[in-house]
């Protein structure tokens, strides 16, 4: 498999291939969870935590483990981490994990994990594995943590409400209100509003990029016309 950079695998995962915005994947928990920023902050943590960990687990193993039985033992591994992900929440964070509820056991069945296990981490080595699921868990996150920003201050006038429950009591002072007599928008919270804001992400990305493009391409058409007029310039005698 052709070497891959540190850095290309950064920008992979947080923007190039960010799994929410640009393979659609983990849409399950993302639409689901995502009505509070702390929401989407908690659950995109711990599929970090995750990530990390099964594609350092699926790496170091990947020599080990015959093609036939990959996917079972791919999966298991991934259960493993779950399993201890969730009761490290339960214990450390009770009240944010009765909330996130079934969504943290169904990390599982993320097709963003199995799908990195596949087809990244049983063909690489230990610390580029490592780099691949950082960033791929992070890219995850920004996207769970800002489409849950903006339903939560659109559908109810707030922003970091409840962060006690992951930063402890004294992060009540977090909370930011666009004050009393703002009524909310109820559709941002109800699921279609996860719809709508993950189009709209998805919609300011392709712009981002787009615009990104046609700068290249007119810096590439200025240094090209200035090639051009350097060679077709006579020597000055």
């Amino acid at each position: 498999m052709a070497d891959t950079g540190y850095g290309k695998l950064i920008k992979d995962g947080l923007w190039h291939n960010n799994q929410a915005l640009v393979a659609l994947l983990g849409l399950c928990p993302l639409l689901a969870v995502s009505n509070t920023t702390i929401n989407g902050l908690g659950l995109g943590l711990a599929t970090t935590a995750v990530l990390v960990g099964s594609n350092a687990t699926v790496s170091l193993i990947r020599h080990l483990v015959r093609p036939e039985i990959r996917l079972p033992v791919f999966v298991l591994v991934i259960a493993s981490f779950v399993t201890t992900i969730e009761l490290v929440m339960n214990a450390y964070f009770h009240e944010l994990h009765k909330i996130l509820g079934i969504f943290i056991p169904l990390i599982v069945t993320n097709c963003t994990i199995i799908g990195r296990a596949e087809a990244f981490a049983s063909k690489n080595r230990l610390d580029k594995a490592i780099i691949d699921g950082l960033s791929m868990g992070i890219g995850f996150t920004l996207a769970l943590v800002t489409l849950g920003a903006m339903r939560e201050l659109i559908g109810m006038g707030t922003l970091l409400s409840q962060a006690h429950l992951m930063f402890g009591e004294g992060a009540r002072g977090l909370t930011i209100s666009l004050g009393g007599d703002y009524q909310g928008m109820l559709i941002a919270i109800l699921p279609p509003g996860a719809f709508l804001g993950l189009g709209f992400l998805i919609a300011l990305k392709n712009l981002i990029n787009n615009r990104i493009e046609q700068r290249k391409l007119i810096q590439s058409q200025q240094l090209q016309a200035k090639g051009e007029g350097s060679k077709g310039a006579l020597p000055e005698h």
